[in-house]
This record gives structure tokens, sequence and C-alpha cells, in this order.
């Protein structure tokens, strides 16, 4: 697991300006230029960082809080203002999520599982005890605490006035899904797809997870990803290790840079944005990636996309 998000840019700053006062300053108006909206510090759970954040953004019909959980991944809370309907995307760490619900008036009556390890369903239980309908992968279910509501790919249900799709992006777990918002153009895709990156394949097959990888990358390029973690800084420097000649991807590489210097999230992402610069996307169009990770002229792209994926779990920035 990585450092947590922010806390490592707290202690860069606190070194600098040896003033907390400067440091909440110097992240407040940065967040200004993003459009973040800074919800969150001082935190007292033992388990987290003392400093949080949280992001928020609007869509027409449902606004996302994004904030930090455990060590590296991000909690999601999606709110339907008109309904007053509120989901959790995963469920991390229960403090966390208690806190943004609690600081902003929400509350939660839904729970959407992107898949069944610890970090994404650990205060399920907690959650339900307050009256929360969980959804998950039928698939997983034996393995998804607390659910109530078994869905399968293409499925569809309605959420506030949206209606979700669900999507099967299996790979990293073999039942993994994702939930799409297609009215509004988003995505929250869990371990599967991330900035610049995928989840390492634990279950599934280099043709399964390369068939999830290019469903997701046939959505429209204004599609907003919420992934779960923040491993941007990694990814990025392996991206740029296998097509260094990718233009855009350099000058992406230096915005990540810049932006995880200060704490600030890399996350969410746009699948037009991916396309250009993931690697885990360009296997099938980018002749540099292939020679990087030693695939041939013959291998068949979900080949290549397992070779890629070898050469990422190898890979120390």
């Amino acid at each position: 697991m990585v450092t947590a998000l922010v806390h490592s840019s707290w202690n860069h700053l606190l070194k600098k300006s040896r003033s907390k006062s400067t440091c909440i300053l110097l992240l407040y108006l940065s967040s200004l230029t993003k459009g973040f909206d800074i919800r969150r510090f001082g935190s007292k759970s033992a388990s987290t960082p003392n400093v949080r954040m949280s992001a928020t953004k609007k869509y027409s019909t449902f606004e996302v809080a994004q904030f930090p959980c455990l060590s590296d991944n991000y909690g999601f809370l999606i709110h339907d203002p008109e309904t007053g309907n509120t989901a959790a995307v995963d469920t991390p760490e229960y403090e966390a999520y208690k806190h943004v619900l609690e600081k902003r008036g929400w509350k939660l009556s839904h729970i959407l599982c992107t898949h069944h390890h610890w970090d994404h369903t650990g205060a399920n239980l907690d959650l339900k005890a307050e009256g929360v309908t969980i959804y998950g992968a039928e698939s997983e279910a034996s393995k998804i605490p607390g659910i109530d509501i078994q869905v399968k790919p293409e499925d569809t249900f309605q959420f506030g006035r949206s209606e979700v799709k669900v999507m099967d992006v299996g790979g990293h777990t073999s039942g993994h899904i994702a939930y799409y918002f297609e009215k509004d153009g988003v995505v929250f895709c869990g371990d599967a797809l991330f900035a610049l990156g995928c989840g390492r394949m634990f279950e599934g097959t280099p043709a399964q997870f390369w068939a999830s990888l290019k469903r997701l990358r046939e959505l429209p390029d204004d599609t907003c990803v919420y992934c779960a973690h923040e491993y941007t800084l990694s990814n990025a420097n392996f991206a740029l290790s296998v097509e260094p000649g990718n233009e855009e991807l350099v000058k992406r590489h230096k915005e990540v840079c810049s932006k995880r210097q200060v704490g600030e999230p890399t996350v969410p992402t746009t699948i037009g944005e991916e396309k250009r610069t993931n690697p885990f996307l360009r296997g099938d169009v980018s002749t540099e990636i292939r020679r990087s990770v030693g695939a041939s002229d013959s291998d068949e792209y979900d080949v290549v996309f397992g070779k890629i994926r070898q050469a990422k779990d190898r890979f120390r920035a």
C-alpha cells in the first residue's frame, strides 16, 4: 500500500512552512484552482491519516463526494439532492464514511459493492445496521458481507433519478463489476481500471481482463472514471517506462507528479485520457508498448495485455 493521500504531502509542506495554518491555507488555495471543496481536517480516527480532504463534483442528477480512506483507498458517496438517496461505492472504512455523511447531513440508503476484497466491503455491516440496502455481484455474493440485492452484468436498477447499468469488469476478481451512470457520464469501476493503470490480476485471466478493459474503453471519451485507489504516480512511472515516446503521457506524468507533491488527488479521470495514456488500454495500438514488454507481432492482444500486467507486477519505481 502506498503512503496515505495527503498525509505525505502534509509532512512535506509542514517541513517547508513549519506552520499548520500555512499548510491548511496552501492546500485550500490549491483546491480552489482545481474545483475541489475542502471539507475535513484533523480526523481523530486512529486508523486514518491526520488530515482529510473531501472533494465534491456535481452532475445533472447527483453529486459525488470523494474522500481518502485507509492508506490509499478512496471513498465515494453519490447523493441525489432531489430524492435524498445516498449511495456508498464500496466501504473501505466506517469512520470516514460516517464523518462525511454527518458533516453533509446525508442519510445513507445504498451500498454499491464493486468486488469482495476486504478494503471494499470492510464497513458493510456497520453501515448496513442503519437501514441500508447492499448491492453486489451475484457471482461474489457469498463473499460480500450483508448483501441484499444480487446483480449481474447488463442488469439495470434505479438509484434516485438515475438508471444504473451493471458492467462486467472481471479480472482483478473474477466477478468484479462496475456501476455506470450513463445519463451523467460517470462510471465507478473499483479496482478494474485505475488512472494510468489497472488492478492486479488476482482471480481472472488475461483474456477476461482484456475484454473487461475494452468494455470500459468503449464508453464515451468524456465519461468520468472514479477508481478506488490513489496509485497514479506509480502507474505513471511505469507507463512512461514502456511508452516514453508518447508525448501526451510525458505531459501527464509531469502533471501527476505536481499534483501528488502537494497532495492533490488524481482521481477522477476520463476514458479519453486513459485511452491516450494508459498502457493497459493501449497494447493493441502502441508498437512501442509491445516492444517494451517483449510481445511479438504474432501475440494476440490479450497475451500482450498479460505481458504488460506482468511487467507492471515486476516494476519498481
